[in-house]
């Protein structure tokens, strides 16, 4: 892991701010992006949020469909199942 020289300090609220050199780099944008917040060994590993398929785990083109994103190639092997069961 690359040493960036950049410190900052945990508020009383528990917050951080994520220096703007590094939302840039990773092309997030504020009110818009989350982030996926997870352990590693002793390290606390922050990861741009990309939502994958339910189903297949695909970043693929894919649609917002109860909460969940779903691919198009899964779409397409669903609707096929449905045209078998019919």
């Amino acid at each position: 892991m690359k040493s960036t020289g950049m410190i900052r300090a945990v508020d009383k609220m528990g917050r951080v701010v994520i220096p703007k050199e590094i939302r840039n780099q990773l092309g997030v944008e504020n009110d818009v992006d989350s982030f996926e917040i997870y352990m590693e060994d002793d390290k606390v590993v922050l990861k741009k949020y990309r939502p994958t398929c339910i189903f297949c785990d695909s970043l693929a083109d894919s649609v917002e469909f109860g909460g969940y994103s779903v691919c198009v190639n899964c779409i397409e092997k669903l609707n096929a199942m449905k045209e078998q069961a019919e």
